[in-house]
């Protein structure tokens, strides 16, 4: 009888060790990959320089919608296409309405076509990552 109950301590000690010799392995946390800063990007610097001398903060924010829509949710619905570039440079240069509502983005036509590009970037690297 004694050696039936020391037995079934030794079960139960083993039990609550985690089954005598059995070794878990450690559940690694997934690395998040570095998230690049893009406030060294060029064209991010660039940008900031043209908004600063043009009219764009009188209606565009970058987080919130103002007159026209928040930068953010411009990058967001355009980030993933193609000729998204071309497309924003042209609205910037040639303005444009019924995407966002009915409140027409105005043009600008003295701004060159390397200008709008580098703007259209600038927008796009604001992207929710």
């Amino acid at each position: 009888m004694k050696k039936t109950v020391f037995m079934i301590a030794m079960l139960a000690v083993l039990a609550a060790c985690g089954g005598g010799g059995e070794k878990k392995e450690e559940t690694k946390k997934e690395e998040k990959p570095a998230v690049a800063d893009i406030t060294t990007n060029p064209d991010y610097q660039k940008g900031i320089e043209i908004v600063a001398g043009s009219d764009c903060k009188s209606c565009h924010m970058i987080e919130e919608k103002n007159i026209g829509p928040a930068w953010r949710d411009v990058a967001n619905k355009y980030a993933d296409s193609a000729n998204a570039v071309a497309y924003l440079s042209h609205k910037i240069i040639n303005g444009g309405s019924g995407v966002w509502g009915q409140v027409p983005m105005a043009a600008h036509p003295t701004m060159s076509q390397g200008d709008a590009e580098t703007l259209a970037k600038y927008v796009l690297l604001l992207k929710n990552k």
